[in-house]
């Protein structure tokens, strides 16, 4: 497609979840598979905004006539359920959007007032957000090209939607509350490709930081897309960014067959997407008069490292650049590089461990259980020389099932060594010595280093 004569223009709105808790009290934000302990009904209805008129994408959802079911848990609270006035701003939460801001070079407000944005699609118990604009008139650099940043804003995530059927929705409370950073930026990009680059530029500033969550469904994108005499549309739920421009292309080719109004779609795996509801208005905002006006103090706000910064350092120490890149923007960076400046162990064995190997543990053995204190341990047994590296991996499946015993796992000594070795070299007396060191790799397996038993094994055969 020739999107330059299409007059193609397209911009980006990111929702990021923050690794603290929760914006408007101190629930923790995690995410429960357990069995709710209670449930509550409600249901919600549009009323006017602060200008006496009622949002349009309001009105949608009223007429749908719908209850709602809450779920909660013991780690539920009133501010949750709507039964008590939020809390004063999470500071830890409202610092790091402080920090985007000054990293996307925005300008922040002198004083910040939390507003509620109208939503009555039950995914809030009060039948509102509330949201804070940090940030705007910002820009970041993709390729070389400046795009704009219209606004930082921090808000609370939604509650998760866990059923439904014609008459009701259910909602899961763990989620809702959950700090998120709200990244909007101008429609300055004029390819589906640029929207995907700077996408990506955008999460690796957001990881850069070190405080938001990771996995499936900690971050959400949608797309703003329109075409030459067409509506802005508004494509939500585009989280695979391998898969973006499949979604943008497919998009375009519809909007080239007719206008319509500005509404807001929902993708679907086939790259297709769906009406969902009319583009909200501004009638939608109004001021949370619960919450004091906030004075920022962005004085001692210190810039954290970049990863692309990160990636080029540990390629200083010893890892390849594709390696390098891996844990940078893993979850293990940090503990990467305590363990490396603890140990003498080489720091792209420690770097494979901390991805490939957790990886690779995951998926033959199930176990998702690993956690930093056992990585911890078990690179100080490998150090004090009380395990070897070919049997890491057992070591860590064991701790995370509970039933480690370093006993089992006991190196010997050099004379126990050379006993045992002696012992495989009569049993196997026309072996050559390839034969002899993979007998002896397999029997010997955690008692001595592969290292060990072959500069040993040479001594003794000659």
């Amino acid at each position: 497609m020739d999107y330059k004569k299409l007059g193609f223009k397209a911009g980006l709105e990111i929702h990021q979840q923050l690794d603290t808790q929760k914006l408007f009290c101190s629930c923790p934000s995690t995410l429960r598979d357990d069995t709710p302990h209670f449930t509550v009904t409600r249901y919600l209805r549009a009323v006017s905004g602060e200008g006496g008129d009622i949002d349009i994408a309001a009105l949608h959802e009223h007429a749908k006539g719908l209850s709602f079911v809450y779920e909660g848990y013991d780690t539920t609270c009133l501010v949750e359920l709507d039964e008590e006035p939020p809390h004063t701003i999470n500071e830890q939460a409202l610092g790091i959007a402080l920090l985007l801001a000054e990293m996307m070079h925005c300008e922040i407000p002198k004083h910040m007032q939390v507003m509620r944005k109208t939503v009555i699609d039950g995914s809030n118990t009060s039948g509102f957000q509330r949201t804070v604009l940090v940030g705007r008139n910002g820009w970041i650099d993709v390729d070389g090209k400046r795009i704009g940043i219209n606004y930082l804003i921090l808000e609370e995530d939604a509650a998760r939607r866990t059923a439904e059927d014609r008459q009701s929705v259910t909602y899961r409370l763990d989620r809702l509350g959950i700090p998120m950073l709200e990244i909007v930026t101008a429609p300055d990009m004029t390819t589906p490709d640029e929207v995907k680059e700077t996408a990506s530029a955008i999460g690796m500033l957001l990881r850069s930081t070190g405080k938001v969550k990771r996995g499936i469904g900690t971050i959400r994108q949608d797309v703003n897309v329109s075409i030459k005499s067409h509506a802005r549309v508004e494509m939500k739920g585009v989280q695979d960014l391998r898969e973006m421009t499949k979604y943008i292309e497919k998009e375009v080719e519809r909007q080239t067959k007719g206008n319509e109004q500005p509404h807001v779609r929902n993708v679907k795996p086939d790259f297709t997407s769906k009406f969902l509801r009319p583009l909200p208005g501004a009638a939608r905002m109004y001021p949370e008069t619960d919450i004091p006006l906030i004075l920022p103090d962005v004085k001692h706000a210190q810039l954290p490292e970049l990863i692309e910064d990160k990636v080029q350092r540990f390629v200083t120490v010893g890892l390849g650049k594709d390696l390098a890149a891996f844990v940078a923007q893993s979850d293990k960076s940090n503990l990467f590089e305590e363990l490396v400046k603890r140990h003498t162990v080489k720091p792209a064995f420690i770097a494979e461990v901390l991805t490939a190997k957790l990886v690779e543990l995951k998926r033959d053995f199930g176990v998702e259980g690993i956690r930093d204190e056992h990585l911890r341990e078990v690179f100080e047994l490998l150090e004090k020389g009380k395990i070897t590296k070919e049997i890491i991996g057992d070591v860590l499946v064991e701790m995370a099932r509970g039933r480690f015993d370093p006993e089992k796992y006991r190196t010997v000594e050099k004379s126990d060594l050379k006993k045992e070795l002696q012992a495989i070299i009569d049993k196997n007396k026309c072996a050559p010595f390839g034969a002899l060191m993979g007998i002896a790799v397999s029997q010997l397996k955690g008692k001595a280093s592969g290292k060990e038993i072959a500069e040993m094994l040479k001594k003794m055969v000659g």
